[in-house]
């Protein structure tokens, strides 16, 4: 069986892209239903909650690396997403401990922009399998000016890349196709 053929390449495109993380939303996996196609989200149905975090500007990345085998013929993808909450609440520590014990699905919305002053960017992590909490700390630094809070880190193995989200309408997750209530 043959691989694939290539499909396009990639010219240089204008300098109107910008970097960052302006808030994820995170459901739980089991609770997820996803269509994806050609790489894009076009359906989500969730039976639980989506509950968004919003996030200061710089205290949060998703990133995402490819892992290869030529030796083994294998690939696989490694989604992180990891955040900075300021100040440590009680409220916080017991959603940490109900985050840390189940798979999420963590949309991430990005302050890029599908068209230039169109609607951020969100892509789609854990789509396949789920991500979890597998790292971080809850601290309160030495000096006054230190960060007192969170600095939790979610990874997970996916078969392939992370997905972009369709296009929103007016608000994230307002498709039509669309059953996710956003707390």
């Amino acid at each position: 069986m043959g691989c694939t053929a290539l499909s396009r390449g990639r010219s240089i495109d204008c300098r109107n892209s910008a970097g960052g993380v302006k808030a994820i939303y995170i459901g739980a996996f089991n609770d997820t239903t996803l269509v994806i196609s050609n790489q894009e989200v076009t359906d989500v149905d969730m039976t639980s909650n989506l509950f968004k975090y919003e996030l200061k500007r710089g205290l949060a990345n998703v990133s995402e690396t490819i892992n290869g085998s030529s030796e083994n013929g294998t690939i696989f993808y490694t989604p992180t997403c990891a955040i900075k909450l300021h100040k440590l609440t009680k409220e916080d520590q017991n959603e940490l401990k109900l985050l840390a014990a189940q798979r999420l699905v963590i949309f991430a919305e990005l302050n890029e922009t599908v068209s230039v002053g169109g609607h951020n960017v969100i892509v789609c992590l854990g789509a396949v399998n789920g991500m979890e909490l597998n790292g971080g700390t809850n601290s309160s630094g030495a000096a006054l000016g230190d960060m007192n809070g969170y600095d939790w880190s979610f990874d997970g193995q996916e078969p392939y890349p992370l997905s972009i989200v369709a296009d929103y309408t007016t608000d994230p997750f307002d498709n039509g196709s669309f059953t996710v209530t956003v707390a």
